[in-house]
């Protein structure tokens, strides 16, 4: 008995899987629904065992993994599918509940660093989603990272938090490298160092201590970091991230209106 099948076997829709396989159900249980031959060649290479198929299975749970302007057609093609959980951006519920009748749909922001199992994706469901049907979502979505549940007119602000999130963390990586090479170092050096530098920060920012108090443990009184922050908080830096967050939320709610 097939399990699941993911619709789209792109980058996010075979990370899902990779994350599920063996885990969150058998591997032959697992079915990914990819129109492109070429894609589905590659897909029987990365995910051995797994279902690959071009055409949807009948009455059997979907994820749709698929573009945006792609969503409504996706779930057209569905037959007898009770429950659909959606990681397309914008595609509110109600216009999945249209396109499929009858389903229980679950709508999910993931982002980017789902695909090295790294995730933070927050779900809503719709009108006729159950407690069962958001633990159902939040277990696939899981199997990649950190879950969140919210309203559905919060998932604009996630899409303004950590789905466009990565963006901003690679582009302060950018700057620091930058900054290192104008101060000096070699360009390896100074990436090297950058990275590493986020990368532990991160994983600082998992334990029990706050950002903010991570960051005054760090600042020593008239010292080099916080003449460092004063630059930062005298270019309005702070308010510079608020206001990305808040621009790219108000362009969600563009795209899904």
């Amino acid at each position: 008995m097939t399990a699941l099948q993911m619709i789209g076997g792109g980058r996010m829709g075979s990370a899902l899987l990779a994350g599920l396989a063996g885990g969150w159900a058998p591997v032959g249980q697992l079915a990914v629904i990819e129109p492109s031959a070429p894609a589905r060649s590659a897909l029987a290479e990365l995910l051995p065992g797994v279902q690959i198929r071009d055409t949807p299975l009948r009455a059997v749970d979907a994820v749709i993994a698929v573009k945006p302007h792609l969503v409504t057609t996706a779930l057209a093609d569905l037959d007898g599918v009770e429950r659909v959980l959606s990681v397309a951006a914008g595609i509110t519920t109600g216009a999945m509940e249209a396109a499929a009748p009858g389903a229980r749909v679950v709508r999910a922001m993931p982002n980017t660093p789902a695909l090295v199992g790294l995730g933070a994706s927050a779900i809503a469901g719709g009108s006729t989603a159950t407690d069962d049907d958001l633990d159902w979502a939040a277990g696939i979505l899981g199997g990649v990272g950190a879950v969140e549940r919210v309203p559905e007119h919060l998932l604009d602000a996630v899409t303004g938090l950590s789905g466009s999130g990565p963006a901003y963390v690679f582009l302060v990586a950018e700057a620091m490298i930058d900054a290192g090479v104008s101060a000096g170092l070699p360009r390896p050096v100074a990436t090297t160092l950058a990275i590493q530098t986020i990368r532990g920060a991160g994983e600082m920012l998992t334990g029990d201590e706050s950002a903010a108090d991570l960051r005054a443990a760090v600042v020593t009184p008239a010292g080099t970091t916080a003449a460092g922050l004063g630059v930062l908080e005298r270019n309005a830096v702070r308010a510079a991230f608020i206001d990305a967050v808040a621009a790219a939320r108000d362009r969600s709610v563009e795209l899904g209106g």
